[in-house]
């Protein structure tokens, strides 16, 4: 079991206890930090966890499904396919392994799933680009993905941390990662209820409140 350290721990508890949202995150982050087509296949879901980064290519699963034996209980899977032309890396059968069995906190897919039906019925957290009945295919490949590319994406993306909800997927980056962060999670929800405290009970003009900020004129 992998042992996260003081500031991942406190970043997502925070998100977790507040519900901060992929929109506030997204705006800690300088408006940045979605995965771009990334959509909730099912509504309603709030997940946070640390991410583990993970691929397939070549229209097959074959790889996939050995990066996934060891997923952690908590972790948001993150799936990246390389050329595998719209098909669908997986449905039903792997979806239900690592929600229920490994307790993954969320499934986030760059690219289809299929059995959409049941997977809407399970009412399961999974984020992707849309779904498809066309699947990959079970099949080992003789080349492998880059091992560059790898490397890079694990740098990038293992250990960092992924906010899901009906908005998109958000992801924090691991040099983000500190005591730095957790006072911009403060200062977001400080402001957000600042701004909606001008509108709803001073009854100003959002042009005043979010444009103008009037209300430091107040401090």
């Amino acid at each position: 079991m992998t042992t996260y350290d003081t500031d991942t721990v406190q970043i997502i508890s925070k998100i977790k206890r507040n519900r901060i949202s992929s929109t506030e995150v997204a705006d800690c982050l300088g408006k940045s930090g979605d995965i771009p087509g990334v959509v909730p296949l099912n509504i309603g879901h709030f997940r946070v966890g640390r991410v583990r980064w993970t691929y397939a290519l070549n229209e097959s699963n074959w790889e996939f499904h050995e990066q996934i034996i060891d997923v952690e209980e908590g972790e948001v899977l993150l799936l990246e396919p390389f050329d595998c032309n719209g098909r669908a890396i997986f449905g039903s059968i792997v979806s239900k392994y690592l929600i229920l069995y490994r307790q993954v906190a969320a499934i986030v897919v760059q690219g289809y799933l299929r059995d959409i039906p049941h997977l809407r019925k399970e009412n399961w957290p999974i984020w992707c680009t849309g779904g498809t009945p066309i699947g990959c295919f079970n099949r080992k490949n003789e080349v492998d993905l880059d091992p560059a590319i790898i490397a890079e994406r694990r740098k990038r993306y293992d250990g960092a941390i992924a906010i899901c909800d009906d908005s998109g997927v958000v992801i924090i980056p691991k040099d983000r990662i500190n005591r730095d962060f957790l006072e911009k999670l403060d200062w977001i929800e400080e402001q957000e209820d600042i701004w909606f405290d001008c509108i709803d009970r001073r009854k100003w003009n959002t042009y005043d409140t979010v444009c103008l900020k009037k209300y430091q004129e107040q401090k």
